[in-house]
């Protein structure tokens, strides 16, 4: 479905309860955020948290914010908005994150980093699990953020995907301390505004992420946006253009970066990965699968995985408010169609979570807590992430093929 479409809405008879059903969600999340905000400072920041993610969920599903649908939206389709919009995400994100930064260390010295901030090791590790994670988004259909949006559309595949995930992240820890001891411990952790300042960084990416949308503009062809007859724009007109039509990609990538840099500011970088590999390494900790020690884990920068000692986390709301908001908005536009799981479904599920689980393990973090939090950061990690998933999704986009035709 492009990214401008209309969705489908259900029939007629079942509008009442989905409306309900939306309805009810909402309340529930509106409620919960209030109840954590009105409690001590934990519990705002968890109820912040969880509005941030809700925002998150309605952005990714509303403008169908995908890093894998769009990059193949170009390659296969030649429509070249999707990636604008996550070149605009990018573009947005480094200037908001510039300035929170700028302001909290005016001066980049050498020996400091900014709080908190993705930044993380680049090494070849780095570039294979990036490629991993590609190939692993090639064949499962979708990014992890997008499989947790597509949960609450109903898809087949997402509940596959983000149990091949979690398997990924044990096969991740399982494998961590032999790459750790042979590259990733001597490998440098670089912060480009240490060599460039924050203008330099700042230009050069934006620079880039120019040189990125001509690319993209060049390679597609133009599709022109469906023709619509000039008429007044009256409440039920506005209400079909927010609840049930697509979002312009730009729109939704502007505000994907405006939300990465707000939760940078006041609760940290985004991620969504940080959780489901912790409840992974929880439940393999307790079945006694993991080395006694993970070297090193535990102090790099990116979707940081521990054992879990408390029920709610800041990652753990922010992922089930996206799953939440994402489900009501699917119910309210019609975009909510579940169905059977077939083979090819499962296969493409688990294999490709598989893959995305321990590229993202090893990457400490996915499309969107190494490659979007990165890049926003001014961390070369980020980039390179980027160049390597870019090739992985290449790679394996022959292989999705001929899932799709299975």
């Amino acid at each position: 479905m492009s990214p401008t479409t209309s969705s489908t809405t259900a029939p007629s008879s079942s509008r009442p309860i989905a409306l309900s059903a939306a309805l009810v969600l909402a309340v529930v999340l509106i409620w919960a955020v209030l109840d954590l905000s009105g409690g001590d400072p934990a519990g705002r920041t968890l109820g912040l948290s969880l509005a941030l993610g809700a925002v998150f969920g309605v952005v990714l599903q509303r403008s169908r914010f995908c890093f894998f649908c769009h990059t193949r939206d170009l390659i296969e389709g030649g429509d070249p908005r999707g990636v604008l919009a996550i070149l605009l995400a990018l573009a947005v994100g480094i200037a908001g994150y510039m300035l929170v930064i700028g302001s909290w260390l005016p001066v980049p010295v050498a020996e400091r980093l900014p709080p908190d901030a993705h930044i993380g090791p680049v090494s070849v590790v780095l570039a294979l699990a990036a490629f991993v994670f590609g190939l692993g988004m090639a064949v499962s259909g979708s990014c992890i953020s997008a499989h947790l949006y597509r949960l609450g559309e109903g898809s087949p595949t997402a509940p596959f995907a983000l149990l091949g995930t979690a398997l990924g992240f044990v096969a991740g820890f399982l494998s961590w301390n032999r790459l750790y001891l042979a590259v990733i411990s001597e490998a440098p952790v670089v912060w480009l505004p240490h060599h460039l300042g924050y203008a330099g960084t700042l230009g050069l990416s934006l620079v880039v992420l120019g040189a990125l949308a001509l690319l993209a503009l060049h390679r597609g062809r133009r599709t022109p946006l469906p023709a619509s007859a000039a008429a007044p724009l009256d409440m039920r007109r506005a209400a079909r253009a927010v609840f049930v039509s697509r979002w312009p990609a730009l729109v939704g990538g502007a505000v994907v970066g405006i939300v990465s840099a707000a939760s940078y500011l006041r609760i940290g970088p985004l991620g969504v990965t940080a959780e489901i590999g912790s409840l992974a390494r929880s439940a393999a900790d307790r079945l006694d699968f993991l080395p006694s020690t993970l070297y090193g884990l535990d102090g790099f920068r990116g979707c940081a995985t521990a054992v879990k000692t408390a029920i709610l986390s800041k990652n753990g709301v922010f992922v089930l408010g996206l799953m939440g908001a994402s489900l009501a908005c699917a119910l309210v536009s019609g975009d909510f169609a579940p169905r059977r799981p077939r083979l090819s479904d499962v296969v493409a599920g688990l294999g490709g979570g598989l893959l995305m689980g321990w590229g993202a393990m090893t990457a400490l973090g996915c499309t969107v807590g190494v490659l979007l939090s990165g890049i926003h950061a001014g961390a070369l990690s980020g980039w390179l992430f980027l160049a390597a998933a870019f090739a992985g999704m290449l790679a394996g986009l022959p292989l999705r093929r001929r899932l799709v035709r299975a």
